[in-house]
């Protein structure tokens, strides 16, 4: 299963990011922005340990992709260009998520372990943005969590239509509320009036 592609969704090929396509996850992430420094390592420490070096995230998360029983995320593909990714997994693995505690006050203990599962991070490369991508990676992700043994999959979106002015593509890396509504979550509270908290039931 780690090796093979979710199927089609919306056009794109999804596929887990095993280890064989570590360089397909180094071009989505590209040599500019943020993606390039993190290399999706904020969710998975605390403090500023992730601004101390881009090499080391480079580092860190090629080594997750290396060592893990279940791949770190998921890889979008069009005419076989790598052109987008979706960190997720369970919640436990993420440290910043678990310890935050207006999140906390929204979830509660409720489902806590290894059967939910969270999603952190979207990165769609410039000029695949606003086309649907993201929303194809939440598709499969609710379709590779169950496979994994999760029950809920939750994420963490922004409300668009609640903030003030136009948001660029970039500033979205959580996902959009309208896009988590479309895949079936529904909203069960919010951390901030921005900030709605997501849960769909997967497995």
């Amino acid at each position: 299963m780690a090796g093979a592609r979710l199927g089609v969704v919306e056009g794109l090929g999804i596929a887990p990011a095993t280890v064989e396509r570590w360089s397909d996850l180094v071009t989505v992430f590209g040599t500019r922005g943020d993606p390039s420094w993190c290399w999706c390592q904020f969710f998975l420490t605390t403090g500023n340990r992730y601004r101390d070096s881009a090499e080391r995230n480079r580092a860190d998360l090629e080594a997750q992709v290396r060592d893990a029983k279940v791949p770190p995320g998921l890889l979008a593909y069009r005419d076989g260009e790598p052109i987008g990714w979706l960190q997720l997994g369970p919640r436990t693995s993420y440290p910043r998520v678990t310890g935050q505690a207006a999140l906390a006050k929204v979830v509660g203990d409720r489902d806590a372990g290894e059967r939910v599962w969270r999603t952190t991070c979207f990165v769609v490369r410039v000029g695949h943005r606003r086309q649907g991508v993201a929303g194809a990676l939440l598709a499969a992700g609710v379709k590779y969590a169950a496979e994994h043994g999760a029950g809920v999959l939750e994420g963490h979106p922004v409300d668009v239509s609640a903030r003030h002015g136009r948001s660029a593509g970039a500033a979205l890396y959580h996902g959009t509320l309208s896009m988590f509504t479309h895949a079936g979550f529904v909203e069960i509270g919010r951390t901030a009036p921005t900030r709605p908290v997501m849960r769909r039931h997967v497995g």
